[in-house]
Formats: C-alpha cells, structure tokens, sequence
C-alpha cells in the first residue's frame, strides 16, 4: 500500500510531475539517438564482429556497454558519455599533484564551475582522440572478406567526418545529463549510463534464455541457484552502498553575549565504499587494454591471450587491481587532513582523540579499515556473478560495474524523489511521513 501510494503522489505534486516527465523525455531522446547511425560504415558487419568472442571482449566491449550497445550499431553516440566521466575522473587525480586544480576544488561553487568549464574542454579533447582511434580501428576491421568500412568511403574524409559526428554527439549527450540535472530527477549522467546499461537487459535475457536448452548444466536447481546469486548481489549492494561508519563529533560551547552556541553532538559518515564503481572501471580497462593494443601490435597477443584465457589468473588481477584502485581513488577524493582541520575550526572534536594532526591520524586510520572492507566487497561483486556464470556455461553477464551501476542510480534516484515528496508532506515509498531511506552521501564529486 506504501508504495502504491508512493508512486501516486509522484504525480500529486506538480514540481516532481514536470521533473520526472522531463526527466524521461531526456532519456528516450538519448536511447533514440543510439539508433542513429555513423555514415559510411556497414553496421550488419559491425554487429556480427560485436557478437564474436574477439569483439565482445577487450576496449570496444567495455565501450559498448556502457553505451547502451550503441557502438554494436555504430550510432552517433558511439563514445556515450565515458570520455565526460574519464575527463571528471582525471580532474579529480590532478587536484592531487597540480595547486592550482587544487585551489579551485577548493573555492566553493565558483571554483566548481571553472572546473566543470576544464571538465567539458577535457571530454571535447578525449572525444576527439578516441573517435579518430576508432575511426582507424574501424577502417581496419573486417569479418572474413566483409569490411565494416568500404573501400568507397575510406580515408580522411571518413576519418575527419567520423571524428566530428562522435565527438558531437559526446557533447550531445553531456548537454542532456546537465539538463537532466538541473531539471529533472536524479544525476544525469549517472541515469543516462543507467539508460544505457538496462536497455541491454531485455537482449542479454533472450540470449541467455536460448542457449538454456542446450546446456547441460542448466537444471532447474541451477536456474534457482543462479536467480539467488543474483537477488543475493542486488540486496548486497543495497545494504553495503547505505553503509557507513558514523564517527563523532562534540562540538565545545561558545558563549557569545548572553546566548550559548554550540555543545552538540554530531557525526562524520565515512562511506564504506567511499570509491563507488571506480575501482571496477579502472581495472577492467587496464585489463583489456592488451588485448586492445594487440590489434595494432601482434607482438602484444601473447600476453593478451594469458590475461584473457586463463579466468583464474584474469580474475586474481582483476581483485587485486579493484584493491589498489579503491585506496587510490579514496586517497584522491577525501583528504583526512583537511577534514580534521575544517572540524577543529568549527570547533569540533572527535571525543577521546586531540583536534589536528591526531585526528587526522585516527580519521585516516578508520577510513583505511572500512576501505579494505569495501574494496573486497567491490571484488566479490564483480568476480563471484562471473565464476558462477562461467560455470554454468551461461553468456548472460549482468554483474559486477553493470549492476553496482544499475542499483546505485535507482537507489540514489528514490532517495531524491522521496526527498520531493516528504519536503510537501506526502508519503514516501517507506509508507510513513517520517521515515525515508537514507541518503548516499557521496564523498567524491563523481556520482555513480
């Protein structure tokens, strides 16, 4: 009854109406341009190259789920929005090494404007490396004696005109999410790689449903073993993405005049997975980036064929490489030191531990202990889904970043519209005019 009553006062209020119908619009516009295809090239090729176990795999797949199967199709929105996200994520790095970043992450919303300005100069530059990269990859792709590209439409011009449409359509898709953002529901970049990655569910679950009669291991008890590793997965990554550590905080008293200020207790939350889906991202292109460069160079095919060959050895790497991400990227975006100096400012304290340098110390400690939680975490989420499909001899992956994706933007995106709807006095989801599911405090500036 809660939820149905949830849902009904969504349209009650008119402000969240408009912001979600905006929202959705925006949305189909996105899923609409995947099916607008780049000139000069032959997409019936390009399909069946994605569809092999040589083009499913490697940069392209990795491309191609994060846009929604769009560069399968060869659509001008082919890049998506990963070169936006690679762009922030770079940013973020530099703010450690360079002052000036540094200074400017620093400033408040000012300071956040310029750098969105270098964030969209960034994608606009990596849109453009990595379009004309695929524009040669594209002219050198072939299945048998079929070509993705004809002799015809070969060349610069190709190449200059491919270059232009991706990169145009990057920029394309970065307008739709700051408008989703700005007037509609949710983060918008983060709900158009949603959009992407749940418009491939209903394809992976027909693939996956073909190939169940002639698979042996497909027993019954297998389909319901594998049905509760995935609501297993989901229900982890909803509680674990809600969980955080609450450290104290006392703030002293201060007098001022006749009035007493302060004296209150409060709380820092440290998020347990305080890196979101980074750590997954990162190490899965370092991964297959050997099988990517193999397609330029031979000699590289040796030690592409080792990671990707052996799922033992490919999945050991791939844990230890989420492990070194996730204390590299936490490292990068929360900063103990600045925190301890903000509370001892605003006089406040963690009680038993001496303000400053100590509490810096104790804060970088603690941050530490659930960072290594969270990063094993992230490994189970991501490997175990795949060793058990890989059992099972099942093609359908929708685990790991895909999923920490998909649950961590709906979560994220309830939370919002239940912000709405309680702010008006209506009921929530939960049922109850008090109670609300808590909010995810993002501790870095990349939302997914």
């Amino acid at each position: 009854m809660g939820f149905t009553e949830g849902i009904a006062n969504i349209f009650r209020v008119e402000e969240l109406r408009k912001r979600l119908l905006f929202t959705l619009a925006m949305l189909f516009v996105f899923r609409l341009g995947t099916a607008i295809t780049t000139p000069g090239v032959d997409i019936s090729v390009m399909r069946e190259y994605m569809s092999s176990s040589s083009g499913g795999g490697g940069l392209l797949g990795l491309f191609n789920l994060f846009s929604g199967g769009g560069l399968a199709r060869l659509s001008i929105f082919a890049l998506s929005i990963m070169p936006y996200v690679s762009a922030q994520i770079i940013f973020q790095m530099l703010g450690v090494v360079m002052p000036s970043i540094e200074k400017l992450q620093k400033e408040g919303e000012a300071g956040r404007r310029k750098i969105n300005q270098y964030t969209r100069y960034g994608t606009i530059a990596l849109s453009i490396v990595q379009g004309f990269g695929i524009a040669l990859f594209l002219e050198s792709l072939h299945v048998g004696v079929r070509q993705v590209v004809p002799d015809y439409a070969r060349g610069w011009g190709f190449r200059i005109l491919t270059v232009v449409v991706l990169t145009a359509g990057t920029a394309f898709i970065m307008w739709l999410g700051e408008q989703i953002t700005e007037r509609g529901i949710g983060e918008g970049i983060s709900l158009i790689i949603f959009a992407g990655i749940v418009a491939r569910i209903p394809s992976a679950l027909y693939s996956t449903i073909k190939l169940i009669p002639g698979n042996d291991k497909m027993t019954p008890l297998a389909i319901i073993v594998l049905i509760a590793v995935m609501i297993a997965t989901i229900g982890s990554i909803c509680f674990v993405e809600r969980a955080s550590r609450r450290v104290p905080v006392q703030y002293a008293k201060r007098v001022v005049g006749n009035r007493e200020f302060g004296g209150q207790a409060s709380h820092l939350p440290l998020k347990v997975n305080t890196s979101g889906v980074i750590p997954p991202i990162f190490a899965s292109s370092l991964l297959v980036f050997p099988a990517t460069v193999a397609s330029y160079l031979p000699f590289m095919k040796g030690v592409s064929n080792v990671i990707l060959n052996n799922l033992w050895l490919h999945n050991v790497l791939y844990v230890i490489l989420i492990i070194l991400f996730a204390f590299f990227y936490t490292a990068v975006t929360f900063n103990p030191v600045d925190v301890a100096d903000n509370m001892k400012k605003n006089g406040g304290y963690v009680p038993g531990i001496r303000p400053g340098k100590k509490t810096a110390e104790y804060i970088d400690l603690v941050l530490s202990r659930i960072t290594f939680g969270g990063a094993l975490y992230l490994a189970a989420v991501c490997v175990l889904p795949t060793l058990i499909i890989e059992y099972y001899g099942v093609s359908f992956f929708f685990g790991g970043t895909a999923l920490l994706i998909v649950v961590g933007v709906a979560l994220d995106t309830v939370n919002r519209i239940e912000g709405h709807l309680i702010t008006r006095h209506y009921e929530g989801f939960t049922g109850t005019k008090g109670a609300r599911i808590r909010r995810r405090r993002e501790l870095q500036s990349f939302s997914i």
